[in-house]
């Protein structure tokens, strides 16, 4: 068994693996503020654009159980190849047939392609750590995706104002085909995997379900990944309500990018004076409390403060939830149970957004944020039940 990396070797080992999920995550999230964009631009009402950011998570909710434990059999190469090439068909059709049909069908595959390569090099990193190295590993994977998380919305945004919605996804479409070479000359392997054997796929999916550790690991996470994608749907949303330009909005999502790369670089230091469940209880509540004041206001400084504050928040999560996933699945299902957590997640996020978007044309923005609030402060009390035993 290979010893664990240290950090500055760990670093080196996943910057192939880093520039890959950068690419592929720019052309995700930049797709994702444009396919809301050109859907309104295409004059869809806020039910249709709901309807269609649902899209992002349906197969992703229907197959990743089953693409989790396919990952545990076979590794990463082919499932991550399989995740970038479906990424980059759904980046090419908006700019290839420009209609609302196309948006829906492009927003499926954008959204399969990335949580499949999402889930296939966060179990092969998850493999290859121990529980001393583990939060490290994932923070700097994270770390990879705040720069995408700033930078996707942003080229985004100017670009639809600079050359307009189609030759837009064209731009999108060179990411996942750079991460494509990147994967096939670099042949992309992190180091061997220490986790003790398992077979792939023993048990049943619902003794997963049955453990109360990673019952609550399923539930948090799928709260906090709410919180997350509804903020992508919410504010564009919003945005263009109160007469804010593609750029500007873009601007928003990015400064909310921003301060996750922000919290990651700092995530050293909260380490030492908070555990996960403390770490995830208190974004619960900041979070709830920033989609509480979002619509109360339409000033550009604020609206860039709260969405500062909401990637402070949300950004220090996704390391810690990764290694409760890997500390408390069984030997050999880690996958698995990153796949039965991709399902909860993606199932929120195939109705959420039908839901807050019809909430959104009945009854305003307002309340769709503040019923957000509501659901997240219940999520709130839940999860400091762990953070008091952990």
């Amino acid at each position: 068994m290979d010893s664990p990396a240290s950090p500055p070797s760990l670093a080196r080992q996943l910057l192939p693996l880093m520039v890959v999920m950068v690419l592929v995550h720019l052309a995700f999230t930049g797709g994702r503020v444009a396919l809301s964009l050109y859907a309104i631009a295409l004059h869809a009402p806020t039910v249709v654009v709901g309807l269609q950011v649902s899209l992002l998570s349906v197969l992703p909710m229907l197959l990743s159980v089953r693409l989790g434990r396919w990952i545990d059999r076979v590794g990463m190469q082919r499932p991550a190849r399989i995740a970038i090439a479906t990424t980059a068909v759904g980046a090419a059709l908006p700019a290839l047939w420009p209609s609302v049909p196309v948006l829906c069908l492009a927003s499926m595959l954008l959204g399969s392609g990335f949580m499949l390569l999402h889930m296939t090099i966060y179990n092969e990193v998850g493999h290859s750590t121990n529980d001393q190295t583990r939060v490290r590993a994932f923070t700097l994977l994270a770390l990879a995706f705040s720069t995408s998380t700033v930078m996707g919305p942003v080229i985004a945004g100017i670009a639809i104002d600079g050359i307009g919605h189609r030759w837009t996804f064209a731009l999108l479409l060179l990411f996942p085909l750079l991460a494509l070479a990147v994967l096939v000359v670099l042949r992309i392997r992190v180091a061997p995997r220490n986790a003790p054997g398992g077979v792939a796929g023993a048990g049943k999916v619902m003794d997963l379900l049955r453990d109360p550790r990673m019952r609550a690991v399923f539930i948090v996470s799928g709260l906090l990944s709410m919180g997350w994608d509804m903020f992508t749907f919410m504010v564009p949303v919003q945005g263009a309500r109160i007469g804010l330009s593609a750029s500007t909005i873009g601007l928003i999502m990015g400064c909310f990018g921003v301060a996750t790369f922000v919290v990651r670089l700092a995530m050293p230091l909260l380490q030492r004076h908070l555990n996960e469940w403390q770490t995830l209880t208190i974004s619960l509540g900041v979070t709830a409390a920033v989609y509480l004041l979002f619509p109360l206001t339409t000033a550009v400084p604020l609206l860039l403060a709260l969405a500062f504050v909401n990637g402070l928040s949300l950004g220090s999560t996704q390391p810690m939830v990764m290694s409760l996933v890997h500390q408390v699945a069984p030997p050999g299902r880690s996958g698995e149970a990153l796949g039965v957590r991709a399902t909860i997640m993606n199932a929120s996020q195939v109705f959420l957004p039908i839901l807050f978007g019809g909430l959104g044309s009945a009854a305003g923005m307002g309340p769709a944020f503040w019923t957000l609030a509501a659901i997240l402060s219940g999520g709130t009390a839940y999860a400091r039940r762990f953070s008091r035993s952990a």
